[in-house]
């Protein structure tokens, strides 16, 4: 479909088609490499809820042993990435249209000029799609055209500057050009402001009206869960229930582990509960399970690295259950999962434990520490004999690992029916499990 919305743009230069490659390049492309990892790859993406490209008959291949005809149209499109982001046009005043918006520079001949274009990396804390395009000309005196497409997913509020200078914003679907004899130095600025939205799952059947998918100007959103994907809005406005994540958040994931012999165990979320599992490797299925956020309860505290919450009270939410933390269930009982509003089970102190560890001391039931042996995790509390045993220390020590998972720079929180759900770029995901198509309750 690139190559004929590809063909179609250049015959009829309708904006619609170079939508469309850039939404089928972002999330069709982008999404059918594991990671960076050359050579594994996945051609058929899964759409249905709680899949995982790392499984089912067409999951990713292998580098060598896996290698099935669309292995071909996948490598290929890898391939040319960079060759739909401009169109020239002759003519008297010859006009480059850029299409996409990718950092990249062209040597435009038949301009005479040398086209250079930035593009700020897009956040879903401030959204907007930055472009900053310097052109050089290689000849004065000659004039020409540059064609800005202005996308569909865009705003009114959408502003352009040359040289500084504010230049008028054609609507959105259209392309804004500037025409001009361009000197060495000159520089045009684009700042598109992205938008959430929703759209139907192109079936006409009733019993999948309510199915929607959430982008963010040209990114698809994907929920990280096994299969869950009902959300009820308690407002018309996306953004009062689709919530960006911050920056700082990152700096609050962390993963739990212990050494038992040659093994390696991590604290992980099952449910709701907590258990130990092996510890997994980023981008794995488990990894999401095994990553917590650090949510401090004095609101004052700084975390500019992870000792400074020694001494600290806190709460640990899970890396894919945003408003859900830890809670203790008593002694000697299983940890559990709940909401973190008025919990004062939530509420853990982090205190020094074996040789540079630290230990999880519970604030509701003093001397009772998170505990974890041979995969069974609970809050035990030993009493001065069990803490003169190193035994009983070992079990309730664990390290303070970086967090396995990271937040994506495009992250939200969606305010769901039951639980709220982490939402990311499709195209950011390997082995996680993710939903694309909600339920949406009126």
């Amino acid at each position: 479909m690139l190559k004929v919305s590809r063909n179609l743009f250049r015959w009829t230069k309708e904006i619609a088609y170079a939508d469309y490659y850039e939404r089928a390049l972002t999330n069709g492309v982008l999404s059918i490499q594991r990671g960076k990892e050359p050579g594994i790859m996945i051609y058929m993406l899964p759409l249905g809820p709680g899949m995982s490209k790392a499984t089912g008959y067409h999951k990713w291949g292998t580098k060598f042993n896996s290698f099935w005809c669309c292995y071909g149209t996948g490598i290929e499109s890898f391939s040319k990435l960079g060759d739909s982001i401009y169109f020239e046009e002759a003519g008297k005043d010859p006009g480059l249209y850029i299409i996409q918006y990718v950092s990249s520079s062209v040597n435009w001949k038949l301009g005479q000029v040398v086209v250079d274009q930035k593009v700020t990396p897009v956040v879903s804390w401030d959204p907007r799609l930055r472009v900053t395009t310097t052109v050089s000309s290689k000849k004065e005196g000659s004039s020409s055209s540059l064609n800005f497409r202005i996308p569909f997913w865009t705003t009114s509020s959408a502003k352009a500057t040359l040289n500084g200078q504010n230049i008028p914003v054609t609507s959105t679907g259209t392309f804004l050009t500037v025409t001009k004899k361009w000197s060495s130095s000159d520089v045009v600025t684009l700042e598109l402001p992205i938008t959430l939205r929703t759209e139907a799952i192109q079936d006409e059947r009733s019993e999948y009206a309510s199915l929607h998918a959430i982008l963010f100007g040209p990114y698809l959103l994907v929920a990280l869960t096994t299969g869950e994907s009902d959300l009820k809005p308690d407002s018309n406005s996306l953004s009062d229930w689709i919530t960006p994540i911050p920056s700082e958040y990152n700096s609050q994931l962390i993963s739990l582990s212990q050494q038992s012999g040659n093994n390696t165990f991590a604290l992980a979320q099952s449910s709701n509960s907590i258990t130990a599992i092996q510890f997994p490797d980023p981008g794995t299925s488990n990894s999401v399970f095994a990553t917590f956020r650090i949510i401090p309860t004095d609101p004052t505290t700084r975390m500019s690295t992870r000792n400074d919450v020694i001494n600290k009270t806190v709460m640990l939410e899970p890396y894919i259950l945003p408003g859900m933390v830890i809670v203790n269930q008593g002694k000697e009982q299983s940890l559990g999962i709940g909401d973190y509003r008025d919990n004062q089970n939530a509420v853990f102190r982090f205190v020094e434990g074996n040789k540079g560890m630290v230990r999880l001391e519970s604030e509701s039931q003093k001397g009772c520490f998170v505990y974890s042996l041979n995969g069974t995790v609970k809050l035990s509390c030993g009493g001065s004999e069990a803490e003169s045993d190193s035994g009983f220390m070992l079990a309730t020590s664990f390290k303070v690992n970086d967090g396995i998972c990271n937040y994506h720079p495009i992250s939200f929180v969606a305010k769901g029916l039951n639980m709220n759900y982490l939402l990311q770029p499709l195209y950011s995901l390997r082995d996680e499990h993710y939903t694309v198509y909600f339920k949406i309750h009126s």
